[in-house]
């Protein structure tokens, strides 16, 4: 098992992180002549004197008598202080200013990657005053905003610095843990991509190291330790004092995100008091915005562009009257609005999984997540998922139950929950729930999945076992059926299913096991 760990994320490094660095940074070097063009590349002193590598666009009719609003961009994870250039100009165009830098740790700027830590944190208020002090900048009026690594850390910094007064998180997380251990389950494939790019493109702190360490060996005394770690680097820690700053918060994901899944971000928009909006779309991490970064239009950064516009510039442009959460469903279609999260699955299906069922462990089913990145971009841009032959897998390693097939079509939203009984034969184990939708000759596409690991538990000790899948928007089509698989191997995470060990799912009377559906009224 060891050895197919370490295959799995050499590969997963060694592919996807070259990929992505070489589309992050092909031709966008800094240049002698880019300052010609409006841009200048500047130093910033950073928190604890860290150097910053950053660059700065400003208004074409700045003159020295006038003030703008201030945008600051925390660059993503690995890629350079260029990376938002398309985009930074055309807020300059729109009469912002702007300051994109690189974070600490990562390519020219010193330091070492702290992984969204404290130092991060500071950096950003410490930008902000190198912008007051330098640049045009309205001190009333203040932005931050990023992608990924940069949305973590805008949201974070919102948290720590009143002067903030909107931010825009795109493809970010709010919960660390929930993002990369959701269900006590190590994603391997997506930790592996991150610890890769790091290690390429910039300079790990020993803290970090130490914590990849304890998490790709699966080492259960560091559990806690790990957590209170991540936990430090969550902007769920301190949402309410983001409620009291009161800024404006913009977030925006995917549904196939294999970084941060969208269930962690639909939460804390809930908890949010201040004004807010939530949009969620078909695709995997940050492929919704990535057309924008070459100065592509497109949905997300044009919702980002009219945030600022309404709440740094006091633009009329109805932002605020819209319904707050926006959806696009993975299927054809446009967007659909809601007033909040919980509005999202306003009805729900209980599909009933009935019987006794006995699964061996340690062998993958053919029930599987797909692979980082490429399985969520070909289902956003050719509506293909993840598929398997539902009636074809080994009862032997995978549990199936089947719905009756619908008269009419359902439209899958917002978040499915597992509910079963599980009895294991061994002390800590792994499984991964699948729900597919299952046409009339057996395909069956991938709605939605999520890991679920236990430890410490009783041998032949039956316990309950509750499971919230990722969220998506889906719609099956009338004649199809709902399929929930259980199976034991996913290549996306690390599993801890001893050798020879079967988990038994079973149904109580008093205690029936069932998934349910979140559906939107017809």
């Amino acid at each position: 098992m060891g050895h197919r760990r370490h295959a799995l994320r050499t590969t997963a490094v060694g592919a996807v992180s070259a990929v992505l660095i070489t589309g992050g940074t092909l031709g966008l070097a800094p240049t002698a002549g880019a300052a010609a063009g409006g841009v200048r590349f500047v130093d910033i002193t950073g928190d604890g004197g860290t150097a910053l590598k950053g660059n700065v666009v400003t208004p074409s009719d700045a003159d020295g008598t006038r003030t703008y609003p201030l945008i600051v961009l925390p660059t993503s994870w690995g890629l350079p202080q260029v990376e938002y250039l398309a985009q930074a100009r055309r807020l300059a165009d729109s009469g912002y200013v702007v300051v994109a830098y690189n974070v600490r740790g990562f390519w020219q700027s010193g330091g070492e990657i702290e992984v969204a830590g404290p130092p991060d944190v500071a950096d950003t208020s410490k930008v902000i005053d190198w912008a007051l002090a330098n640049t045009p900048a309205d001190a009333r009026r203040i932005g931050v905003a990023g992608v990924s690594y940069g949305a973590g850390i805008s949201l974070l910094a919102a948290e720590h610095d009143k002067r903030i007064k909107a931010v825009a998180a795109l493809s970010g997380w709010a919960d660390l843990i929930d993002s990369i251990y959701s269900g006590r389950t190590e994603h391997a494939q997506a930790t592996a991509l991150l610890g890769g790019v790091g290690a390429l493109t910039g300079r790990p702190s020993a803290e970090l190291r130490g914590i990849l360490g304890s998490f790709f060996s699966s080492d259960l005394s560091k559990e806690q330790e790990m957590i209170a770690w991540g936990r430090k680097r969550s902007p769920e820690t301190y949402v309410d004092q983001l409620d009291k700053n009161g800024p404006a918060v913009f977030m925006a994901n995917a549904w196939g995100d294999t970084i941060f899944p969208p269930n962690q971000y639909a939460r804390f928009y809930e908890e949010l008091t201040g004004p807010k909006r939530l949009e969620l779309r078909p695709g995997d991490h940050a492929t919704a915005e990535l057309p924008g970064l070459f100065g592509v239009p497109n949905d997300v950064w044009t919702d980002t562009g009219r945030w600022f516009d309404h709440y740094l510039r006091g633009e009329d442009n109805g932002i605020d009257r819209e319904q707050p959460v926006q959806l696009k469903a993975r299927s054809a279609g446009g967007y659909e609005g809601y007033p909040d999260w919980k509005s999202v699955g306003a009805t729900a299906r209980k599909i009933e999984l009935a019987g006794t069922t006995t699964i061996h462990t340690n062998v993958d089913s053919g029930a599987d997540g797909g692979i980082i990145f490429l399985s969520s971009l070909l289902d956003q841009l050719a509506r293909v998922p993840p598929t398997a032959l539902v009636p074809l897998l080994p009862r032997r390693w995978a549990a199936v139950w089947q719905s009756p097939r619908s008269e009419s079509a359902q439209r899958v939203r917002g978040t499915a929950r597992l509910h079963t009984t599980l009895t294991p034969t061994a002390e800590s184990g792994t499984l991964i729930a699948y729900l597919y939708d299952v046409g009339p000759l057996g395909l069956g596409k991938l709605v939605s999945s999520a890991p679920y690991t236990f430890h410490g538990r009783t041998p032949g000790e039956p316990f309950g076992v509750d499971l919230d899948l990722y969220s998506t928007a889906y719609d099956v089509p009338a004649g199809h059926r709902l399929a929930l698989v259980l199976d034991t191997v996913d290549p996306l995470y690390i599993e801890h299913n001893p050798p020879g060990a079967q988990l038994t799912f079973s149904s109580p009377a008093n205690d029936p096991s069932y998934v349910s559906v979140p559906l939107r009224e017809q």
